[in-house]
């Protein structure tokens, strides 16, 4: 049986959280973050479906370490976009959510 996703997992390790700590579905600050975390989620799969388009080839064979590499750099550039230079989707969703939950600022 699988066990249910903790939302603290989902939250980037840059600003670690703690584990024994309940989440406040009500905190801005907390609410914020993980709307930035999903748009970090959606920026990856759209980095990783352009990364498909490139065709293989190049000065330099592409092994396991070079995929493994790619992956973890595509993580980090998902992660420092949504925090610095967001597309939009975090602040609609926290917006949204914030609506929902009477917190209008």
């Amino acid at each position: 049986m699988l066990s249910p996703i903790d939302p603290r997992m989902l939250i980037s390790t840059s600003q670690p959280i703690d584990p024994g700590k309940k989440i406040n579905k009500h905190d801005p600050v907390m609410l914020k973050k993980l709307c930035q975390d999903f748009e970090a989620v959606l920026f990856n799969s759209m980095l990783k479906s352009m990364r498909k388009t490139i065709p293989e080839g190049g000065l330099f064979p592409k092994n396991n370490a070079h995929k493994i590499y790619q992956e973890m750099l595509d993580v980090e550039i998902s992660n420092s976009s949504s925090r610095n230079q967001s597309i939009g989707i975090a602040d609609m969703m926290y917006r949204q959510l914030q609506r929902q939950s009477g917190q209008e600022e």
